[in-house]
């Protein structure tokens, strides 16, 4: 309730702004000082960079992370098997990923993008909740190279005049004309914080921070299969300095898998979403009101223990259905109580420019917790916050620096049933000596040649699994990333 107060709060204080706000384009991929195709295309006079029938783009991502070893009171207690290793520990990912766009006719415009990854994740990717430390990082994934289509999706666009504006290249993006009142229809695959909950100082991550929490908010548990994507459809409505979106999209048939349930009417996740932009002492920003509601095949942590505690042949060693492969016999497990549960949360999304090249941002959700994590990190409520400064202060433009925190809490019946030994997707250490998981993020970006940025992070990482008998953990990385 506090953070719904807090929203309705920030939101009537910042409604009373009205002017418009334009959209950050970070990078400028067609500018003298990056390669692409469709620059050196235009460059000979073959391509058309203001109004664009087609374009195509690529970019590479690199990410390792180093975690020394840290204290930890206990580690799967009871062999539970979700802990965060506290040993010396090393994480990798590799990404690959073309960006496809056609122009089809006026209005209308498709969109496709492959992707290929390749990781090895920290301890099996188990024991952070709300701060996974590298936001590339799948459920699915593995060590060997796996290609995948990622997005592939037709857009739609009512223009309802306004003011014009140009919008640039880039990917998944034609140059083009664009006007300020207008109806914008997305049907296809494609992830749903490709539309909702965006943020242009904390979200870009292959440009900014590595956790995950500072990717959206972390308790929004947004429709998604296991690597991140789902198909749906979205409806977008512009008018000058405001901004309605809705949405329904396709979840998987049980937690974290790859397998959807196609029946729009059987399980989904439906979102709304209301934006205003603004200008504050001549610098932009844009304040989000965001809400989710999902229908999946969920179990509440309050009847898996309600479940064991009436027979402990229930328990998580004895569960026929799809399990997360504990071998604790004294603990419950989740899998026992599946069946069509409602999950809801609410949140805010704030970006505020300070200086024209010093931007702040903030994140806060509630969800309801009753239910286990269905598609995103294992977070109740969570809020993140912090400065995105690009480096023109200091001589080097395309360079940037970032400071964030970010914090998330666990619902009383997630903690009780962690208590008792269960474990979810991503927690379990068998035990818990409850406190809020935190994480300090710190980056510089670093434009070493044309094309090509490499970064320097560190995370300190407080209360990892929201066990406070653990931690805290430092984790260092770097990250090539490549653009064309």
């Amino acid at each position: 309730m506090i953070i719904l107060r807090i929203t309705l709060l920030l939101f009537v204080v910042f409604a009373t702004v009205t002017s418009q706000a334009d959209e950050a384009n970070y990078p400028e991929l067609n500018d003298s000082d990056e390669l692409s195709l469709m620059g050196a295309l235009s460059d000979f006079g073959l391509h058309d960079m203001k109004e664009e029938r087609w374009n195509a783009y690529v970019q590479g991502t690199y990410i390792s992370q180093w975690q020394p070893a840290f204290p930890a009171a206990y580690s799967n207690y009871y062999n539970t098997p979700n802990s965060l290793s506290n040993k010396a520990d090393n994480s990798f990912t590799a990404t690959v990923t073309p960006y496809l766009s056609l122009k089809a006719w006026s209005g209308g415009e498709f969109f496709a993008a492959p992707e290929m990854i390749s990781e090895l994740p920290l301890s099996n990717l188990k024991g952070l909740g709300g701060s996974i430390q590298n936001f590339e990082l799948q459920k699915t994934g593995s060590e060997s190279a796996t290609w995948y289509l990622a997005r592939s999706y037709y857009k739609h666009t009512i223009a309802l005049g306004g003011t014009s504006s140009e919008i640039k290249s880039a990917p998944l993006q034609l140059a083009g004309k664009e006007d300020s009142r207008r109806i914008v229809l997305t049907a296809g695959r494609l992830s749903v914080i490709d539309i909702f909950d965006k943020n242009i100082y904390s979200g870009d991550l292959r440009h900014q921070f590595f956790n995950m929490a500072f990717m959206a908010n972390a308790s929004y548990d947004f429709a998604a299969d296991a690597r991140g994507y789902t198909q749906g459809l979205a409806g977008e409505f512009y008018y000058d300095s405001w901004a309605f979106r809705l949405g329904r999209f396709a979840v998987p048939t049980v937690p974290n898998v790859l397998i959807m349930e196609n029946n729009p009417f059987k399980l989904y996740g439906d979102q709304i979403e209301l934006e205003h932009k603004h200008v504050i002492n001549n610098h932009h920003g844009a304040i989000k009101l965001l809400a989710y509601r999902n229908r999946v095949n969920a179990g509440k942590f309050s009847d898996a223990i309600a479940a064991y505690k009436a027979d402990p042949g229930k328990n998580a060693t004895t569960c026929p259905a799809e399990n997360y492969g504990s071998p604790n016999s004294l603990a419950p497990d989740i899998c026992w109580v599946r069946k069509a549960n409602i999950k809801m949360g609410v949140g805010i999304n704030i970006e505020q420019g300070v200086a024209e090249d010093i931007g702040v941002f903030f994140r806060g959700m509630y969800s309801d917790g009753n239910t286990e994590v269905y598609n995103y990190m294992s977070a109740d409520q969570s809020i993140s916050l912090g400065t995105d400064v690009k480096g023109a202060r200091w001589g080097r433009e395309k360079d940037s620096a970032g400071l964030g925190y970010a914090q998330s809490w666990l619902s009383k019946d997630h903690v009780t049933y962690l208590n008792m030994g269960g474990i979810d997707a991503f927690l379990g250490d068998g035990k818990i000596n409850y406190s809020p998981e935190r994480v300090v993020d710190i980056y510089y970006q670093l434009h070493a040649v044309k094309s090509v940025w490499l970064t320097a992070d560190y995370q300190h990482l407080m209360n990892p699994g929201y066990n406070s008998a653990r931690g805290p953990v430092n984790i260092y990385g770097v990250r090539v990333h490549l653009e064309f």
